[in-house]
Order: structure tokens, then sequence, then C-alpha cells
């Protein structure tokens, strides 16, 4: 599923791990981005707009690549060339990996992110989906959230963090769900079960986090929290992000 910016956009401003040199909006020129491209191909749509949106920045204190003209202490993305592989991001342990945009799997929108091992330089299976999954997981990850509360929603963060639909219909991302989860007191009154959206009119968008259906979601009044949401919800969809595709874009 294509990023969305709006929930990529307060992902980046409201979690901690994600420091941005510039003010929203006072990014790289387009002028450099293309540039860029005209060395490496085309970038990563999410990437692309970081770069124009913020220009330069890190994760967890380690700087993202940018591009030209960059600062003394910044990375130029188009050094990082390595073949089919496009490193923009080092992790800063000593034994950390390094992320690269898998140059050879473009898909029209985005590269495929993949990590490298520091010792032997294999590669890991698929990080993320595209750059904004790359900061989601990274996020989820440092957050004590895994990939995910369950698969459907971890596949959902490898490519967006969260999604706002026009009718108001809101996923969460790793920024938000657990904060969420918390106001309602999900564990307490739906322990089997993780609320994993809403649709801005007072209900919820619920989802079993282990058990034997992880993929169905349901709406149930918020206000109305119970044990059984199966019984006492809406089945909304078996497929989360088909059916967020096809409200997006249908």
């Amino acid at each position: 599923m294509s990023a969305d910016f709006a929930p990529l956009r307060e992902l980046i401003e409201t979690s901690p791990l994600i420091t941005t040199a510039r003010a929203r909006g006072s990014g790289k020129p387009e002028a450099a981005v293309e540039a860029a491209e005209g060395v490496v191909g085309p970038l990563s749509q999410s990437y692309r707009w970081w770069l124009t949106e913020y220009g330069e920045g890190a994760f967890n204190a380690t700087e993202i690549a940018s591009v030209a003209p960059p600062t003394p202490d910044t990375v130029d993305v188009t050094t990082e060339l390595e073949g089919e592989r496009l490193c923009f991001y080092r992790e800063s342990d000593g034994c950390g990996g390094s992320f690269h945009f898998a140059l050879d799997q473009w898909d029209g929108e985005e590269h495929p992110v993949v990590r490298r091992d520091h010792f032997t330089g294999e590669e890991d299976e698929e990080f993320a989906d595209s750059f904004a999954g790359f900061l989601t997981v990274q996020v989820a990850l440092h957050s004590g959230l895994g990939e995910g509360p369950n698969p459907t929603i971890a596949r959902l963060w490898r490519s967006t963090p969260g999604v706002l639909l026009p009718n108001g219909v809101s996923v969460y991302g790793p920024h938000v769900i657990r904060e969420r989860n918390d106001t309602y007191e999900v564990r307490e009154y739906a322990p089997d079960w993780v609320l994993v959206g809403d649709d801005s009119g007072g209900r919820g968008l619920f989802m079993r986090h282990h058990g034997r259906d992880r993929t169905s979601v349901y709406a149930l009044d918020l206000g109305a929290v119970e044990h059984d949401v199966e019984a006492n919800g809406e089945l909304l969809t078996g497929d989360l992000v088909g059916w967020l595709a096809a409200e997006a874009y249908g």
C-alpha cells in the first residue's frame, strides 16, 4: 500500500526517535533532488517527500543520508550507490547493519528496503516496503511493539505508519496505538483484542492480537468495549490492507 503522508508527518513530528534538521516545508529544493536522481535513478516517493519536506534528519541519533548541497556532517546519498543498492542509513552501534534501497525492485513508487549485515555483508529478508515503512518499523521495534500487534498491522506498517481515509477512518501507527489502547483500557476489557483505528464517530476498529483469526476487523462503540468484540461488533473486512486501498483509491 502507498505511504499516507498525513500519518507519516505525524510519526516524524511526534516520535522522539526521529529528528529533523529543518522545519517542515523547508527541505531540499526540487533541483537538488532531481540532480541526485540524475545519478542514482528515481528515488522512492516517500524518501523524496522526506527530502523536500525536511531535507535532513536522523533516526535514533544516527543520520539519514540526504542530497547535495549537504552540510559538513551530512552523508550525500549519491555517494552511497553500490550496484543495485543505495545505502541511506547505517546503524551506529559498531555491530549494526546498513539499510539500502533495492533499486532493481522499483514498483513505480517505492523501492523496498533491505538490510545488510555489518560483518558478512549478506542481506537479510526485506525489512520494509518503502522508506516510510522503514521509519515505521524502526519506531515500532524501538518502542517495544515488535513489528506490529498482529501480522496484518505489521504488513501495513511495512509501507505506511497508518492510514487516514477521506471518510474519517483512521488506522493507527506505532506512535499512537499504545496510547489509544491505554485510553480505552482495551487490555482490561478486551484482553484478546487490540484497537487498531477508529471511524472518527465514536467507533473503534478492533482486531485480535493473538488467536485463530488475526485478519478480521470489527467496529465497536468505544464506550462499550467488552470481551466478546466479535459477537457485539460489526464485521468490516477480513482484508484490512485491501479494504483500505479500495476505500482510498476506489
